[in-house]
């Protein structure tokens, strides 16, 4: 629901959630992760420009099938529609609300759930959501994150004197795990958020890991967050060669 500044040449127009991969908002390719696994119940934590989020999916249809316009019988005819099996919640979370405090505001969305998911609107990844989740209950801790390396942001050098022995073209990162997300969550997790202005990953994550209920399940596969211009060129080459990572539907 943030307002996606470091993208600001696509996020003027549009929420960074929308921005398209191959055609697709980067959403959608989340949600298709998701349901590839089996999970087809969607909360979405709308906030900036969150109305266009929700015209996408009033047309759906629209946006992913053909369609018949009769203008002078005032009709629509839409063709070969493709549904997927999806429940999807929009909830308006505030513009400024931080990432912990929309999460609250979508509690009641959540109640009787023993487990949900969580990940941000921006990242993809080849994570196995179902051993994810089977990890998340076999250890019974109040929450848990996928850990994984960052992607590497520059060539690396390695100098024997003046001499270059060895270059890497952005190799990962320095070997340390990063927060990539793709949360499991049990609702014990709510009573951590004490307003809008609660940022997840301070108090309720640092809490959590302090408390020793905070699992990592440590996937060391694909995983691209879309923070930048350059990041969403990566993926949408990914895309365009047929083989992008994330994609594990058919």
């Amino acid at each position: 629901g943030g307002l996606g500044t470091r993208i600001s040449e696509e996020t003027h127009l549009k929420p960074k959630p929308m921005i398209e991969i191959g055609g697709k908002p980067i959403l959608w390719h989340i949600m298709k992760i998701y349901s590839h696994h089996g999970i087809n119940d969607f909360v979405i934590c709308c906030g900036y420009k969150g109305y266009l989020i929700k015209e996408y999916f009033a047309n759906y249809f629209l946006h992913m099938s053909d369609v018949t316009f009769d203008i002078a019988n005032n009709s629509m005819e839409v063709h070969h529609r493709t549904a997927e099996p999806w429940k999807v919640t929009l909830v308006d979370t505030g513009e400024e609300t931080m990432t912990g405090g929309r999460l609250g505001r979508v509690a009641r969305y959540l109640e009787g759930e023993e487990n949900f998911c969580l990940t941000y609107g921006d990242g993809v990844s080849d994570v196995n959501i179902t051993e994810l989740i089977a990890f998340h209950k076999a250890h019974k801790l109040k929450a848990t994150l996928t850990a994984t390396l960052p992607p590497g942001r520059f060539g690396a050098l390695d100098f024997d004197g003046v001499r270059i022995r060895s270059f890497k073209e952005k190799p990962k990162g320095d070997g340390s795990l990063i927060n990539g997300g793709f949360f499991v969550l049990t609702p014990a997790v709510f009573d951590l958020i004490k307003g809008d202005a609660t940022i997840w990953e301070r108090e309720p994550l640092e809490t959590l890991a302090a408390e020793g209920q905070l699992a990592a399940y440590q996937h060391t596969g694909f995983w691209q967050p879309m923070d930048t211009l350059r990041d969403r060129t990566y993926l949408e080459e990914q895309w365009a060669s047929g083989n992008a990572p994330w994609k594990q539907w058919k």
